[in-house]
């Protein structure tokens, strides 16, 4: 006896063709498919009416409680997520400012966020860490050992330049002890220790990864000054002051970091740009030992600075020109980029803009939502590119699943989370952030068009978006990485 089997739906799942099967579930796992189960055989049904059901979309990039108090952003920013069918979101956290305001070490404060966010979530969801602090260094294995986080983030332009533009006071804003330098030897040594991690840890070694933001601080900060000092303005200006060759350079440095320390799982997070991309395929050429992953957003791939709504869509690494836009998704055609992801942070329009000069780009926080997009702006204009609905099922669910531990994701098969994101592929609308669940208020997206809604979703078997609506209560779970296999 299955407890819900879904009919009528047009499977979509990685490596292979969309299969029209029915789907049997059973204590929150897929159990069967096959092309005809009874209703009689189930204590529920739901009729997908013939449209795609991708497995639940997995967000690897966010950053719940950035701008917001974390437990009050988790339970809307995972709604949010919800009504785009993203069914598991891992949130990127540290010590410093923004977040939850303060230093010390991990044992202490990462109890703290799971007390914040346990119970408040409408989807799965996990963490990656930073190692802000030395110490953090040695609370590594501690950190995948006790927390169940197995991902660490580099963010390699915070030592000289700030969040949202110049800055010269980056002590009190990553809240470091006196002394400590937040630069290219801790980035060595943050690399170090992950590789040590990993072979104290050999049964999760594979699961254990670095991911790196590469922009290069000097170069943003020296070309911010000559951008300011010109004509350029809006969010033109702010993608001339962080070039797309800062990003290079800093892939570059990551890249013979990870050869120099022997980290050999190396994530390169929100490449913007062609010559990002370019840099990264040159790196995996030089280090073929270093096992790369290469990660684009949702925003990269969808706008560009002429229609990313003025500052709203100020962001790092910044909104780019069209030319890099269609780059970006070369890349993607070609195979060159793993997965896809939001990179939501929620950033209301009070925060978002200076009170006295809203239009001043360089006074605007950086950061955006948009999760609620993911699956329908990469399908939407992935379609366009002759992306196959098995490729979108790799970028959006199954290879992030993969690389970052959470294996019983990614997938439609037996013994897998029955996460489901069914989607009309045919059915065209209007972005506007006033239908979103989202607290921003806005969207860099505002007035697009696009094809491909997300109409329902189901998390391990439950539903929790009807008709575009989400409902029921936050159920979603954190998870421990790397999560049971169902194949093991």
């Amino acid at each position: 006896m299955f407890d819900l089997v879904v009919k009528n739906a047009e499977v979509v799942r990685p490596g292979r063709e969309t299969e029209r099967l029915d789907i049997g579930i059973t204590d929150g796992k897929f159990t069967q498919l096959a092309q005809d189960i009874e209703i009689s055989e189930a204590r529920d049904a739901f009729d997908a009416g013939g449209l795609l059901v991708f497995p639940g979309i997995v967000d690897a990039h966010m950053h719940f409680g950035i701008y917001n108090e974390l437990s009050e952003d988790i339970g809307t920013e995972s709604r949010a997520s919800a009504l785009g069918g993203v069914t598991t979101g891992i949130s990127y956290i540290r010590t410093g400012q923004y977040y939850l305001n303060r230093g010390g070490p991990y044992a202490e404060f990462f109890p703290d966020v799971r007390a914040l966010t346990d119970g408040r979530s409408h989807v799965d969801y996990g963490f990656h860490i930073s190692p802000i602090e030395n110490a953090h260094i040695d609370e590594i294995d501690e950190i995948i050992d006790e927390f169940g986080v197995t991902s660490f983030k580099i963010y390699m332009f915070y030592g000289g330049h700030g969040l949202h533009g110049r800055s010269d006071d980056q002590a009190s804003f990553l809240m470091t002890p006196p002394g400590e330098r937040y630069d290219f030897a801790h980035f060595e040594f943050i690399m170090r220790g992950i590789q040590r991690a990993m072979e104290r840890f050999p049964d999760k070694a594979q699961y254990i990864s670095c991911s790196l933001h590469c922009e290069t601080a000097e170069i943003m900060t020296a070309y911010s000054k000559i951008v300011e000092a010109g004509d350029l303005t809006g969010l033109e200006a702010y993608s001339a002051s962080r070039p797309p060759h800062s990003e290079g350079l800093a892939v570059a440095i990551a890249a013979y970091l990870a050869h120099e320390t022997g980290c050999a799982n190396i994530n390169l997070l929100h490449l913007s740009s062609a010559k990002a991309i370019g840099s990264a395929l040159r790196m995996a050429e030089a280090y073929p030992h270093v096992n790369f992953r290469r990660e684009v957003t949702v925003g990269h791939l969808t706008a560009d600075i002429t229609t990313a709504n003025g500052t709203y869509g100020k962001v790092n690494p910044p909104i780019r020109p069209r030319e890099d836009v269609e780059a970006l998704w070369q890349a993607v055609v070609d195979g060159a980029v793993d997965w896809v992801v939001s990179d939501h942070a929620c950033c209301r329009p009070e925060l978002k803009l200076h009170a006295e000069h809203p239009d001043d780009i360089f006074l605007a926080k950086a950061g955006f939502g948009g999760t609620e997009y993911l699956l329908s702006g990469v399908l939407s204009e992935g379609r366009k590119r002759g992306l196959s609905y098995s490729r979108i099922a790799e970028l959006l669910s199954w290879n992030p699943a993969q690389r970052f531990g959470l294996l019983s994701k990614g997938t439609i098969a037996e013994g897998y989370d029955a996460d489901l994101a069914i989607v009309d592929p045919d059915e065209t609308f209007i972005v506007h952030a006033s239908e979103s669940e989202s607290t921003q208020g806005y969207s860099p997206f505002e007035g697009h068009e696009l094809t491909g809604r997300v109409k329902h979703a189901f998390l391990g078997g439950r539903q929790i978006l009807d008709a575009g609506n989400v409902v029921g209560p936050p159920t979603g779970r954190f998870l421990a990485r790397p999560t049971p296999s169902p194949i093991d």
